[in-house]
């Protein structure tokens, strides 16, 4: 399944991006702590270059405990700051700020030995879309200061929010403009990060149901109630469950389209239980699977070099 999404208002978000960087002291890069790493945007490695990065892994209550510790030993092994947290809840918002305002030590140090009032902390928040960035801007408020949804593409423009000693500026979700590794596209599909009117939301239930049998086998037979769905073929399972929920047209024939659309939501929403779609061990899965396509690329640029010599 090949998934690419990368409408006009997030190559103006990129802009919007580079043109503000100068004007902060440190990135908030939030992630769907279930996708730890096909969530990780490569453009923002190329935009942010070496300005300081917080990583924060929302949804953390909807992860697999086992594999987020797992992704927390990779992190620390690798001296990169960052927070697994479920931006709902006031208080583990905090730790952001904490850990941002910790980040900065140096500098309001230096500011304090200068005999200077220390100004606040100005952060950029990042991410790729609905992974609640909006989210935890207003936990971190304590009010609506900035707009939320349950879809990608809700915050359109730039804004600043005050939340004490920390100055944050909200910015718009942004995907990359391809996913060399298809992979990358479906498992960010399943989150909900790229719209479902520019996907076959059937065919993504189809590899969802086949990841899961793989993976989480039990989560279906708990959700729906089906003994035989690990090893049942995954379109079968997909109507089993149109049927027992009820998911039918007019004249009684299944509407996969809308049974397709309640086992997404269901994830979604954390009704499966904890789910990671991402493990550690992906990470040199992706690696192999990049270095190979790159391989395949030049292959065919020095075939195609030489059919024209």
């Amino acid at each position: 399944m090949q998934i690419q999404w990368f409408p006009g208002h997030m190559a103006k978000a990129k802009r919007l991006i580079q043109e503000n960087l100068s004007l902060v002291d440190l990135v908030i890069e939030v992630m769907d702590a279930r996708v730890p790493l096909s969530g990780d945007n490569p453009e923002f490695d190329r935009m942010l270059g070496d300005k300081r990065r917080l990583m924060v892994f929302n949804r953390s209550d909807m992860a697999d405990p086992a594999i987020t510790a797992t992704w927390q030993e990779y992190f620390k092994n690798k001296n990169i700051p960052c927070l697994f947290i479920n931006s709902k809840e006031r208080k583990q918002a905090m730790q952001v700020a904490n850990m941002a305002y910790s980040i900065m030590a140096d500098k309001i140090q230096a500011q304090k030995d200068k005999g200077r009032k220390p100004q606040p902390v100005r952060a950029m928040i990042v991410g790729i879309p609905n992974v609640g960035k909006s989210t935890l801007i207003n936990s971190l408020a304590g009010r609506a200061a900035a707009f939320t949804g349950d879809k990608p593409g809700v915050t359109r423009g730039k804004q600043w929010i005050d939340v004490g000693n920390i100055q944050l500026l909200d910015t718009p979700g942004v995907l990359w403009p391809r996913f060399e590794i298809p992979d990358i596209g479906v498992r960010l599909a399943f989150t909900g990060a790229i719209k479902e009117d520019v996907l076959d939301v059937a065919e993504l239930s189809i590899e969802f149901i086949k990841f899961l049998q793989d993976r989480y086998p039990e989560a279906l037979v708990n959700r729906y109630g089906i003994a035989d769905a690990p090893t049942m073929p995954a379109l079968d399972l997909l109507e089993t469950i149109g049927q027992k929920r009820g998911c039918r047209m007019s004249g009684g024939a299944i509407d996969y389209e809308k049974a397709a659309s309640l086992i997404m939501h269901d994830f979604r929403e954390g009704r499966m239980g904890k789910i990671t779609v991402d493990r550690v061990e992906d990470v040199e899965t992706f690696a192999a699977k990049a270095e190979e396509l790159r391989l395949e690329q030049l292959n065919r640029g020095k075939h195609a070099r030489s059919k024209a010599d």
